[in-house]
């Protein structure tokens, strides 16, 4: 160091400085260059070690090379570069002045907290790039521990940071948190029922990602899009966005669609009350057992809803009476299972076989129920 200093000397002294000012002029040249060697290593890092190591990376087959150096991994660690270069030259620059090496020395060691805890935090969330479409619930196990890890990295490095500007041994703050627990407990007390409440819901395998879900009290009607600690984002089929916490969904009740979507069909049941007025007792002309209009009814409508291409085969539909008889007639239970899922065409199948079973009835003889009205008008 001292032949640098005798070095920088000579050539302040040729530039015609003298005096005391040949200190300053040193000190300052030496703060430049060690910022400037600063820059320009994280330069280097981000214009041309990043494209190279993001290169090998894509020739690779394997996936958790894309995680562990990802693009926003590396360029943000690559901040953590100068710092390292700075805290190296520190006694170079400032050995004639300790109070400012000192300061300056604080200062960067603050720097690399922050820089360190945000590269591991982008670490932690480029673990979404692993992701698929549906988040299985080892997956969201993982993601809500990964939750409570980048709480974590951040209320260390906030201890860290303190202890740095007061000078005091990080261990000791750590120590003396013992007393501030119930403050703390208090302070993240949401965060700590969202987690337990995440795995039970990823324990009993409850909820995944892309899962259709409907909660009846906050008007959750759609696909679930995020899962974090705290909050349970579903998008309803309107396009508009709902917020649950985890904690409601375990606490409440709500309906998972998933297991219906991935059968082969969507069951549905209707009821239709026919008038017992138009029930007749019908005797064929062979002399076989007498029937009646409405059992020939049932059983047409059940032959036609095997047939009809809309309904799943394989699940043979059932046409019974539900009820016992009552005022509003005789009720006859329409259960079938549609090939559609999605909603708009669900229930637009729905509709067209329920007409077609309305239009059907007046042609075996069956009047659908219809309660009395008072005509218009009539005063």
């Amino acid at each position: 160091m001292e032949g640098i200093r005798v070095y920088l000397e000579q050539l302040i002294g040729m530039m015609g400085v003298g005096g005391d000012y040949v200190p300053m002029v040193r000190y300052g040249i030496l703060v430049i260059l060690a910022f400037a060697l600063a820059w320009l290593a994280g330069w280097v890092c981000r214009r041309f070690l990043v494209p190279v190591v993001l290169k090998i990376t894509r020739r690779t087959d394997a996936k958790w090379d894309d995680v562990l150096f990802s693009k926003r991994v590396l360029l943000s660690a690559s901040h953590i570069v100068p710092a390292v270069v700075v805290w190296t030259l520190l006694p170079l620059v400032f050995y004639e002045y300790p109070r400012v090496e000192d300061i300056v020395g604080r200062l960067t060691a603050i720097f690399f907290t922050v820089m360190a805890v945000r590269t591991v935090i982008v670490f932690i969330d480029s673990f979404k790039l692993l992701e698929s479409g549906t988040r299985s619930s080892r997956q969201q196990y993982l993601y809500s521990i990964c939750g409570v890890l980048k709480i974590l990295m951040i209320f260390i490095s906030a201890i860290v940071v303190i202890a740095i500007i007061i000078n005091k041994n990080p261990t000791t703050l750590f120590a003396g948190l013992g007393a501030a627990s119930a403050i703390l407990m208090l302070a993240f007390q949401d965060t700590i029922k969202g987690l337990v409440a995440g795995i039970r819901l990823t324990a009993n395998d409850m909820l995944h990602i892309g899962d259709w879900i409907t909660e009846p009290k906050s008007g959750a009607n759609g696909k679930v899009e995020e899962i974090t600690l705290t909050m349970v984002k579903v998008r309803n089929f309107d396009n508009t966005v709902i917020t649950l916490s985890p904690q409601a969904l375990v606490d409440g009740s709500f309906q998972n669609w998933q297991g219906m979507m991935e059968s082969e069909g969507r069951k549905q049941v209707k009821r239709v009350y026919f008038d017992f007025r138009s029930i007749v007792v019908e005797r064929p002309d062979d002399e076989s057992v007498p029937t009646t209009n409405i059992t020939r009814f049932r059983h047409h409508i059940e032959q036609w809803l095997s047939q009809n291409p809309k309904v799943v085969g394989a699940k043979s539909p059932l046409v019974k009476q539900a009820d016992t008889p009552q005022a509003s007639g005789c009720c006859l239970e329409f259960m079938f299972w549609l090939k559609a899922k999605d909603a708009l065409t669900y229930e637009h199948d729905t509709s067209d076989i329920m007409e077609y079973i309305y239009g059907a009835a007046p042609e075996f003889g069956l009047a659908i129920y219809q309660p009395a009205q008072t005509a218009l008008g009539a005063g």
